[in-house]
């Protein structure tokens, strides 16, 4: 199977299957010397945990890191780092029904016709599960971003029709659907509560911004940030759309309302009076907060009556039994911060060689 690395410098390698032994990844391109243990990694992996809430799966997993190599008396030592989290509540006979039917909304039809085969439990590779190598992979990579001053903050915009108003960063840790507003995460909640007892799912968006990212990351044609930002984001299963800064809302925009107007900030650089291109110009960072949204799509795993067909052609209908989410986007927020920090941090490691002077600065001697 292809498609499982994802990086150029910074390149994380994801492994393993929802209801296999474990899941895991390997990163490569890490910097010798960053302090790292399973502690550091642990709360980024209990964001994306199951069971927090009634709007998760109830899975009862407890997604505990384990660093198999490439660290040493608590820090990096720039070889690879193998990280592992074990498997411990398949719960695969719920699956045995639908071996041979495919589920609306699921891999099972494409994944069929590609490989001849499928793993029915739970989805083998194209499981959501699957993201806890990206988290992990992610906050290795949001820790070195830390060390130069670049964080991340990725919350729930919206979810089914309730979208916030208010912004406020303490809270999205507060409620479990990750929102900044208290107000919106009570409705969304209520809105939540209607479509389970419907046996129904809802979808929504995920919006991340990154600060103190510099101007210069990211390259202007093929490996532009905003193109390698989508293909990360796209990448997460659930993801439908991406957008950077205003998005599809440029579209009804004006050039002379769209374009962002260059000035000179009060500590003498160059910035912007708005941000409308949402930190990236050219495929180039150029400074300002950098903005991405995330729809996601409703889980498609509902109790609900359903037709479908099976491998031989035959018509069915199904109720999806199991412990799944009916809302995915609260436990994908951690993983688009994830992807984001992935995508960031190996741009800026591919940028260090564009100029002679970068490379003067860290191989030359003083004095030279």
């Amino acid at each position: 199977m292809a498609g499982s690395s994802f990086g150029t410098i910074f390149r994380i390698t994801t492994w393993g299957e929802s209801h296999g032994k474990g899941i895991g990844v390997v990163i490569d391109g890490c910097p010798a010397g960053l302090p790292l243990t399973e502690a550091d990694i642990q709360p980024f992996l209990d964001r994306r945990r199951p069971g927090q809430s009634r709007y998760t799966t109830l899975r009862a997993e407890a997604d505990q890191a384990e660093i198999l190599s490439g660290t040493f008396e608590g820090k990096t030592t720039g070889t690879p780092i193998s990280i592992l989290v074990r498997n411990t509540d398949q719960h695969s006979k719920d699956y045995s029904s639908i071996a041979d039917i495919y589920r609306p909304g699921h891999a099972d039809f494409g994944y069929d016709t590609k490989y001849g085969l499928r793993d029915y439990r739970g989805g083998g590779r194209s499981s959501g599960r699957e993201t806890i190598g990206r988290v992990a992979g992610g906050a290795v990579a949001e820790l070195l971003l830390r060390e130069l001053g670049i964080t991340l903050t990725a919350y729930t915009r919206q979810i089914g029709p309730v979208s916030i108003e208010t912004f406020d960063e303490k809270e999205i840790s507060r409620n479990r659907l990750y929102m900044p507003d208290p107000q919106a995460a009570e409705a969304a909640s209520h809105y939540l509560d209607g479509l389970m007892a419907e046996q129904d799912s809802a979808g929504g968006v995920i919006e991340c911004i990154v600060k103190g990212l510099p101007a210069g990351v990211g390259d202007p044609v093929f490996e532009k940030l905003d193109a390698n930002l989508a293909k990360a984001m796209m990448s997460i299963g659930a993801v439908k759309g991406v957008e950077i800064g205003d998005g599809f809302a440029a579209a009804a925009a004006c050039g002379s309302t769209n374009n962002d107007a260059f000035t000179i900030g009060a500590d003498g650089r160059i910035t912007k009076h708005t941000n409308h291109a949402g930190g990236i110009l050219g495929g180039i960072s150029d400074g300002s907060d950098l903005v991405i949204r995330c729809a996601v799509k409703p889980t498609p795993s509902i109790a609900s009556l359903q037709q479908t067909v099976d491998r031989e052609g035959q018509k069915q209908e199904i109720r999806i039994k199991g412990r799944h989410d009916p809302v995915i986007v609260p436990r994908a927020v951690v993983v688009t911060e994830a992807m984001a920090a992935i995508t960031i941090l190996d741009a800026l490691l591919v940028g260090m060689g564009a100029r002679l002077d970068n490379l003067q600065k860290i191989w030359c001697p003083k004095g030279h």
